[in-house]
């Protein structure tokens, strides 16, 4: 079966069910990662020797496992597809995103408080309407590239393995990857590695973005404002985002009681529930137009 039938399969069963609600994989992958963190980060006195012990405990066995499964005659390619549904996020995102702008244009300043900070690790309890739909609208920006289109990344290079590995390492740098006390040595080498994963997804999420809206604008934001945000990354997806939707991003923001003054992305207004719906609708044409090209290289190549 060509790849871009099974990326589409594994996006509709995506569409239809969403995330596990019980049984979730990335749950059960967590808790064992926490066991992992306790065994090797005791009182968060690990190195970085360490952090690479526990990733390498962590993920490679199971991308073995999945190369191996996915070598099994007539069902092999199912579990690319199952794997590949388990890894991407693109109804939970919209999930997550709609009832913030629900709440926002209902003016429930409280609610929509409460729903972004599902999203977002910043403080949101003294955000104002612009605030929370700008919170809203970078996390939908870069989650997508994250949760959706990094997993459809590795997937076509490198089938069910690939998205694994990927998914198992963006999680472990969602665990570990901070910049605090207890983990600035030992999760260096898990932010590490899936900065270098991301490298090329997130340049090609920023082209979608930038060919699906304002291309000009966006490919001026990503040069020019790209480079001065902190995450190698994030900067080029949510800059030219931004710009392609038109909308200010950015600025301020308050994360464990520390304000952190971050450059200002994008061009236009400040964001509005409107914005939050805006961005979602680019990630799902980004999905589409990824489809497409699977598909019709799919068949060109046959």
């Amino acid at each position: 079966m060509s790849l871009g039938l099974l990326t589409l399969g594994a996006v509709a069963l995506d569409a239809l069910f969403g995330e596990p609600r019980r049984w979730h994989p990335l749950v059960a992958f967590g808790n064992f990662a926490h066991r992992l963190e306790r065994r090797f980060n005791s009182g968060g006195r690990g190195w970085r020797s360490h952090g690479v012990s526990a990733w390498v405990l962590a993920v490679l066995p199971l991308s073995l496992l999945a190369w191996l499964l996915s070598q099994l005659p007539y069902i092999g390619w199912l579990v690319g597809v199952v794997a590949l549904y388990a890894a991407i996020g693109l109804r939970s995102l919209n999930e997550h995103a709609e009832p913030v702008a629900d709440a926002l244009e209902a003016g429930d300043l409280d609610e929509a408080r409460r729903r972004v900070g599902y999203m977002v690790s910043r403080e949101t309890r003294e955000l104002d309407e612009s605030a929370v739909a700008r919170a809203a609208t970078e996390s939908v920006l870069e989650n997508g590239s994250d949760a959706v289109f990094a997993a459809l990344f590795w997937f076509a290079v490198a089938g069910a393995p690939g998205v694994v590995l990927y998914r198992l390492s963006n999680t472990l740098d969602a665990m570990w990857g901070y910049r605090n006390a207890r983990f600035e040595r030992f999760g260096w080498a898990a932010a590490r590695i899936d900065d270098v994963l991301n490298y090329l997804p997130a340049r090609l999420v920023a082209l979608t973005y930038a060919l699906l809206g304002r291309t000009r604008q966006a490919l001026r934001c990503w040069r020019r404002q790209a480079p001065r945000w902190d995450s190698p990354n994030a900067g080029p997806v949510m800059a030219a985002g931004a710009g392609a939707l038109g909308v200010a991003l950015g600025g301020a923001a308050v994360y464990h009681g520390e304000r952190h003054e971050r450059p200002l992305l994008g061009e236009g207004p400040e964001a509005s529930a409107r914005d939050i719906r805006r961005a979602m609708d680019l990630v799902r044409q980004g999905v589409v137009l990824w489809l497409a090209i699977l598909i019709l290289g799919g068949w060109l190549l046959a």
